[in-house]
């Protein structure tokens, strides 16, 4: 490790030192968890920005949480930032036989396809060997963003074939699929309403509701996959947007020395299409520059 490196593990030693800091030495692998959430998002969130100035910053956060796991792991014995490191490179090489060598007799991979192939089957490889389920969609964590997770299932059973064909017929049924679900959603909401003496059955309407809900979602993200978009940043760049656009109402409705709860639907209706119109300008104006 380079100098600079061992300093860190030093100062992250001494914050857990009994002399230390109280609140870093009162940290827990489960008490961490969070932080480790939000410093990864606000990475995703200075890259949705194109701030390259954050970047380092917000990715040292990040390394602040490895180094903080490997200190507690190092004081009860577990493994160290030696070992993190150490698995790592292996990893890398492991994987990356068509670049290392590893002894690896089969042909070349010519394109990134190959690449993701052949990094799936020696993942496979290395779960048979552990003796972990030998499933497609073993190690797509339960604990993804919904989006996320449904993304990256979908993508594992393509890889085994489970998938339709990426030209226009298979965009035409994912895109039938969809009309599919939301017409079944339709028939969920539109059930009748339950007796109120029977509240079992009301309970079932709703569960059926957002069985329904999810897989038009689910749908969705099938369709996300054909056209190449990630449903996870699509869906926060929209977010984003919302929060700019009804922030821009605020601000409008506070320059006429109103609150924005006194504006009428159709005022604010307005004023989100003007903001529209500004953020499509600053997006034209933008590429323009590129």
């Amino acid at each position: 490790m380079s100098e600079r490196f061992h300093a860190l593990v030093g100062l992250m030693a001494a914050l857990r030192a009994p002399n230390g800091c109280p609140w870093d030495r009162k940290q827990t692998h489960e008490s961490l968890k969070p932080y480790l959430l939000e410093e990864t998002y606000e990475v995703l969130e200075i890259l949705d920005r194109q701030d390259r100035s954050k970047l380092p910053e917000e990715l040292g956060d990040v390394l602040l949480q490895v180094l903080f796991h490997s200190q507690i792991a190092s004081e009860a014995g577990t493994f160290t930032i030696e070992d993190v490191l150490e698995q790592l490179a292996d990893k890398l090489i492991r994987r990356h036989p068509h670049v290392f060598g590893n002894g690896a007799t089969d042909p070349t991979p010519t394109n990134a396809d190959q690449v993701v192939a052949r990094w799936e089957e020696i993942k496979r490889t290395e779960r048979q060997a552990s003796g972990k389920p030998d499933s497609a969609l073993a190690g797509v964590p339960q604990t993804l963003p919904a989006l996320l997770r449904a993304y990256q299932l979908q993508a594992r059973a393509s890889r085994v074939g489970f998938d339709w064909t990426h030209d226009a017929t298979g965009f035409d049924q994912v895109l039938g699929k969809i009309e599919e679900e939301i017409q079944e959603l339709r028939v969920a909401i539109r059930a009748p309403d339950p007796n109120q003496a029977e509240p079992d059955a009301a309970t079932a309407r709703q569960a059926q509701i957002v069985a329904e809900f999810g897989d038009v979602l689910f749908s969705l993200v099938n369709l996300s996959r054909f056209i190449k978009v990630n449903p996870e940043d699509a869906l926060r760049q929209a977010a984003n947007r919302f929060v700019e656009r009804f922030q821009f109402i605020e601000a409008r409705a506070t320059a006429s020395g109103r609150a924005v709860g006194d504006l009428s639907f159709a005022e604010m209706d307005r004023l989100w299409d003007e903001a529209k119109k500004q953020n499509s300008a600053v997006v034209t104006e933008e590429h323009r520059h590129e």
